[in-house]
């Protein structure tokens, strides 16, 4: 049987990661990421567990890379260091998957693939991409063939009928594979919750004319550094009113670059400026490109918005467009931005107020039951969400005629397989989430972010006694010094030192050899004192130093 194990991306979104496994081989499909909750302190990004996979090194034959978004390939630089296996991938995602690679000094067997052109990777596996339309280029879903079965990876997608780069969702091709028999097809859920059809990137062209018709001054556009078709329709529009474009945010500049190399992409030159040349620019004749529509801390559109004097600052006459849908969780930090934006006098746009300056990426309900539709399968597994999107899914499988015995929900970890007749389920794997530093090796343990998190709640205390190794005398009293404290805790350190300068004084020198007894009696007399006057528990380190 061809068994599905998702590692990721089956109960979050974000962390998009599935293996296939046939015939003791195994093929992954995408090595996304996801980021961080706030209250995750400490953390840039979020991995998948590779334990399982690692586990059996010779098994994995190769990843196939769908699209070119962090949470599809984000994660690609950690494993390969551990396991060197060729990566498959369309041309702009494999130019955006070289350049990780080389940001982490690792190398890599990158092979170029093409839609509707089969390819075969090991014994039990050979691929087909399927071109998608999705807010990337080069997005492809995938028709996976083995001696067993057959399924298809719908990928990130959606129906757009009139795409900026002309790449429709390759539905005849689908259709051909269903009435050859489709045996699972895997499908994205991300606007399972969203009736009807997602709107068409023509809208969001047709609303930025709309806004460059009216602007007096600079048009100032924030977006997801990813978003190139979005980028494509604002240069052919800033061109066609004699409007010069600056990109802002390396993100942005980057992908840019990547797709101009990977031969997607027009130099637009004439049209594009660097950033230096900007400022000469008059307003009436610039647009600004720009990521930060999340309200990024180190977004270009917070430097935009930099209260100190600058070659390019937010003005009042500037309209200011916020072309992205706000990540769930994320509201208040966009409204903070707006609110800073008005404060500043100029016009600001958002999707709240004008749904036109923003189209998903993803089918919403109607395109996703087409997919069905056209496809036909014998079995269906809703990829791509949180558990709310994944079980609405399924209920769109259903309106689409398939009975509840042909529908799977799984979730990171859960093992299925599917052959020509039945399916069947085979139980876990391990599964789970690595908290990480982008720049470390090393996983932030759930320890740590406890701590971190007391930290933030309570403050700090740091106690340090001196004492001399041997003979257990003191050489030098507690010292306490506080972090993060509230006035009334700052005001209670010297009583807090009296106290534990008494619990040290009280040990006998045999107690005090020994460290760990002279730690707990340093916190037990400082806790008592933050307790007692003020109710409050703040973090205490206490430290003994031998000399």
């Amino acid at each position: 049987m061809l068994k599905v194990v998702p590692l990721g991306g089956l109960g979050e979104v974000g962390l998009n990661t599935l293996v296939l496994e046939h015939g003791g081989e195994r093929l992954l499909v995408d090595c996304g990421l996801m980021f961080p909750r706030g209250d995750q302190l400490g953390v840039d990004i979020v991995l998948p567990d590779f334990t399982w996979l690692l586990d059996d090194p010779a098994a994995l034959k190769g990843v196939v890379l769908t699209h070119a978004h962090e949470d599809h390939l984000g994660a690609l630089t950690w494993l390969i260091r551990e396991l060197r296996v060729p990566v498959y991938g369309t041309a702009f995602t494999l130019a955006l998957a070289r350049h990780r690679l080389e940001e982490a000094g690792l190398d890599a067997d990158l092979r170029l693939m093409a839609p509707r052109e089969p390819f075969t990777i090991s014994e039990q596996f050979t691929v087909e991409p399927l071109r998608v339309t999705h807010s990337v280029p080069d997005a492809v879903g995938l028709a996976v063939t083995t001696p067993s079965a057959r399924l298809i990876h719908s990928g990130d997608f959606k129906l757009d009928g009139a795409p900026i780069d002309g790449q429709l969702t390759d539905l005849e091709r689908l259709g051909e594979l269903g009435e050859e028999g489709v045996d699972v097809l895997l499908s994205d859920s991300t606007n399972s919750e969203v009736p009807g059809w997602s709107g068409s990137e023509r809208l969001v062209a047709d609303t930025f004319k709309r806004y460059f018709a009216q602007a007096k001054g600079r048009v100032v556009i924030a977006m997801f550094g990813s978003h190139l078709h979005r980028v494509q329709h604002a240069l052919e529009l800033a061109r066609s009113v004699g409007r010069k474009v600056a990109l802002l945010g390396r993100s942005l500049q980057r992908n840019v670059k990547l797709a101009q190399q990977a031969g997607i992409f027009d130099s637009w030159e004439g049209t594009l400026v660097p950033y230096e040349a900007a400022s000469m620019i008059p307003s009436r004749n610039l647009v600004l490109l720009c990521t930060g529509a999340q309200a990024e801390p180190r977004s270009a559109l917070m430097g935009l918005l930099n209260p100190e004097p600058g070659p390019l600052r937010i003005e009042p006459e500037d309209l200011v467009i916020l072309s992205a849908r706000t990540i769930p969780g994320n509201e208040p930090n966009v409204t903070h931005v707006i609110n800073r934006l008005l404060a500043r006098r100029c016009q600001v746009v958002y999707s709240s107020i004008d749904p036109g300056v923003h189209v998903s990426g993803h089918a919403s309900q109607d395109e996703q039951k087409k997919l069905i539709d056209t496809v036909r399968p014998r079995h269906f597994v809703p990829i791509h969400g949180e558990l709310r999107h994944l079980h609405h899914h399924l209920q769109v499988a259903r309106n689409a005629g398939l009975v509840d015995e042909k529908l799977f929900l799984m979730t990171d970890g859960d093992v299925v397989g599917f052959d020509h007749e039945r399916a069947t389920t085979f139980g876990r794997v391990p599964a789970g989430k690595r908290l990480m530093r982008r720049e470390g090796l090393a996983a932030v343990s759930d320890q740590v972010i406890a701590d971190r998190k007391w930290i933030a709640e309570t403050g700090l205390v740091i106690a340090v006694v001196a004492i001399q190794m041997g003979s257990g005398k003191v050489v030098a009293q507690p010292t306490l010094n506080g972090q993060g404290l509230q006035a009334d805790e700052l005001a209670a350190l010297p009583l807090a030192t009296e106290s534990a300068v008494r619990a040290v004084r009280e040990l006998s020198d045999a107690m005090r050899a020994d460290d760990g007894r002279v730690r707990e009696e340093l916190v037990r007399g400082i806790r008592r004192v933050f307790k007692q006057l003020l109710g409050t528990r703040p973090l205490i380190v206490p430290i003994v130093v031998r000399v």
